[in-house]
């Protein structure tokens, strides 16, 4: 198995009696071995922009190096309700269909907890160990999450202070995703 390159210019500084990098020897630090748990991104809104669509993909075909990922976006009030309680409530039903009984459900929420990145990666190295069949994780509509869904969430995070739209939250993940796997892997993307 080949040598990863962070690994090589650790131990060659090593060899040559010179100090590494401080960045390189925390990736390394941080690396370790984990089982890759598919990801599910369930996402309630309308379709991307043309420019979200291709961040979105970019990254999610960098994503899929690491792990197996599968998207699902579902619409935004179901059953045109005019009050928005109630089509939060017919979005939280379609969410709970599409979630398996071993599902380990993270929402992304504005009054969830904050993440460092290193966290998010702690987080998926976490699920492989514990056996996890697959991590999903939840943007939710203009209105938010329902009830139930947030009852049937383990987690919730949240990406920033600032709300943000289900284009930007779905392309921050996606990076933030990939970022956690290279922190997992020991690779130098994440300084």
């Amino acid at each position: 198995m080949a040598c990863p390159r962070w690994a090589c210019k650790v131990v060659k500084a090593a060899l040559l009696g010179v100090k590494p990098v401080r960045g390189l020897r925390l990736l390394a630090s941080l690396a370790r071995s984990v089982k890759a748990v598919p990801v599910h991104i369930i996402t309630v809104g309308k379709g991307n922009s043309n420019g979200a669509e291709l961040m979105a993909a970019e990254w999610a075909a960098k994503l899929r190096r690491y792990t197996k990922l599968s998207e699902t976006r579902l619409p935004t009030n179901p059953k045109n309700a005019k009050d928005p309680t109630v089509a939060v409530v017919h979005e939280g039903e379609r969410v709970l269909k599409a979630l398996g009984p071993l599902d380990r459900v993270i929402l992304l929420d504005e009054r969830g907890r904050d993440l460092k990145s290193e966290e998010l990666a702690d987080l998926l190295g976490k699920a492989g160990d514990q056996g996890c069949s697959q991590l999903v994780f939840c943007i939710g509509g203009p209105f938010g999450h329902a009830k139930e869904v947030r009852a049937r969430a383990d987690d919730q995070i949240r990406l920033s202070n600032m709300v943000l739209n289900h284009q930007v939250a779905h392309v921050v993940l996606l990076e933030q995703l990939y970022r956690a796997w290279t922190i997992l892997r020991g690779e130098p993307y994440h300084h």
